[in-house]
């Protein structure tokens, strides 16, 4: 069985919410689209540009903000690097012009009711998130670009063959967990520092860190500012920022004027009751920003963006985590468990539901936490396993659409659940573990196979059709 690599940096993802599988992929898909327009002829012999959006990129486009990312990713703009602040005044632009920069380059005509449509009854075979461009050109040439939002910003092209992909030689393979704990029992390496040593295969171990680092220092500013945000949510669900008010209260209304000065405040009040309101906080704050078109970081998907920000942010407070050093390793381990799941099943909601987002962010808490806390990787894979299996099954129904509710607040639990899960697993002992992590992703996927569709991420079941609002209403 071939190794599929993944890197830390395909797991954690700089981008823009609501949604990666929603939002970050198909706005990667119109960067691609471009691209390969410019590699076949030029961006001045394009006419018309015209979207299909299929499936559940149809049913929950509109929530989910993919019809802004598609028209974003025409233009290049970048979405590690956008102002998100002006986002709303290009989308406006666009509508109001008539006009469509493609690339950055040349306007074409775009008439949004004719050339971004929105299929809701048509699904294409490989995947659920399925988007089409269809290309004119100028002589009248027609071609047409396919591509698939697989979960997590990860993006795959209609035809194109992985096996001809340039696959980089890891040092240590890894598919599965048992591959994972044979390198480290062989070589007497923690998690990370397997992890670690792979990463090397793609760059300069300094190049790592800077990376790494910086994956941190997004999710941290996310935590600050959506606890200093206040207001209601866009799309029409009316819903309040309550990380504000929940960090006015905890910090007891103390002046403060950064970060660091914050962080000395929260770890004041580390009684057992502070501290699961502060990690709500922190997962509250992330998945607010993640709904109002803020940068964040995939992790391993945007609507599951604030689980293992907050699981870290309390390992840096309360537990003498604040060294980069044991950060990088934390964030290391986190991945080694994304990129299990995904290989073994899925992390995209509209393949398994909530499972395979909050659930697979939860496990990669819990493994990262245990290991950081002193824990052995067999602990630390325990740790993983338990936080999943006590997601199995989660559905994902969007109200709206939107990336809100149930979203944010299901990220508030899949951070307490990965520290409890990881609190068992640091006071238990592995050898007597009846489930191991390999056989909770077999069961994950079983379980995303037999649930049905309107559970996926598609709006058409379960909360999102028992709450009184339509689509039109957003």
């Amino acid at each position: 069985m071939p190794h599929e690599s993944i890197s830390v940096f395909d797991m954690f993802k700089i981008g823009v919410g609501p949604s990666s599988s929603h939002t970050l992929g198909p706005w990667r898909a119109a960067m691609r689209c471009i691209e390969t327009i410019q590699q076949r002829s030029s961006l001045q012999q394009i006419n018309t540009i015209t979207v299909l959006l299929y499936g559940s990129l149809a049913k929950t486009g509109k929530g989910h903000g993919t019809d802004i990312a598609v028209l974003l990713g025409l233009c290049n703009e970048d979405p590690v690097t956008i102002d998100v602040n002006s986002i709303t005044h290009k989308i406006n632009h666009i509508y109001q012009s008539g006009q469509l920069n493609i690339g950055g380059e040349i306007n074409i005509p775009f008439r949004p009711a004719e050339h971004l449509q929105f299929l809701y009854n048509e699904s294409l075979p490989f995947h659920p998130n399925g988007l089409s461009f269809l290309i004119e050109t100028k002589n009248g040439e027609h071609f047409s670009e396919t591509y698939y939002s697989i979960g997590g910003g990860f993006v795959v092209k209609e035809g194109e063959d992985k096996q001809q992909k340039a696959m980089v030689e890891l040092p240590f393979p890894i598919n599965t967990a048992d591959d994972l704990l044979h390198w480290c029992m062989k070589t007497g390496m923690a998690i990370y520092e397997v992890v670690a040593e792979n990463e090397n295969a793609w760059r300069s171990e300094t190049d790592t860190r800077q990376g790494v680092l910086s994956i941190w220092y997004t999710m941290r500013d996310c935590i600050y500012r959506g606890c200093h945000a206040k207001g209601e949510l866009p799309g029409g669900l009316h819903v309040r920022r309550r990380a504000f008010d929940l960090n006015k209260r905890l910090t007891n209304e103390l002046i403060y004027k950064d970060y660091s000065e914050w962080l000395k405040i929260v770890q004041q009040k580390n009684d057992f009751k502070s501290i699961l309101d502060w990690v709500s906080c922190f997962a509250l704050a992330v998945n607010e920003e993640n709904a109002s078109f803020g940068r964040v970081v995939t992790a391993p998907t945007n609507g599951a963006a604030g689980v293992i920000p907050a699981v870290l942010q309390y390992f840096v407070a309360f537990c003498n985590g604040n060294n980069e050093d044991k950060i990088i390793k934390f964030l290391l381990t986190a991945s080694e468990i994304g990129s299990i799941f995904k290989k073994g099943a899925t992390i995209s909601a509209a393949m398994g539901g909530c499972q395979a987002e909050i659930g697979v962010s939860s496990a990669m808490a819990a493994a990262a936490l245990t290991e950081s806390l002193g824990g052995t990787q067999r602990q630390a894979l325990m740790a993983a396993e338990i936080a999943m299996e006590h997601h199995l099954g989660l559905t994902c129904d969007p109200i709206g659409g939107l990336v809100q509710v149930p979203c944010i607040e299901r990220n508030t639990m899949g951070a307490i659940k990965a520290i409890t899960a990881s609190q068992l697993a640091l006071q238990s002992s592995p050898d007597y573990a009846k489930v191991s992590l390999d056989k909770v992703i077999k069961t994950m996927w079983d379980t995303a196979l037999d649930m049905n569709s309107k559970y996926k991420e598609t709006a058409d079941g379960g909360l999102a059709v028992h709450i009184p609002i339509s689509l039109s209403e957003c």
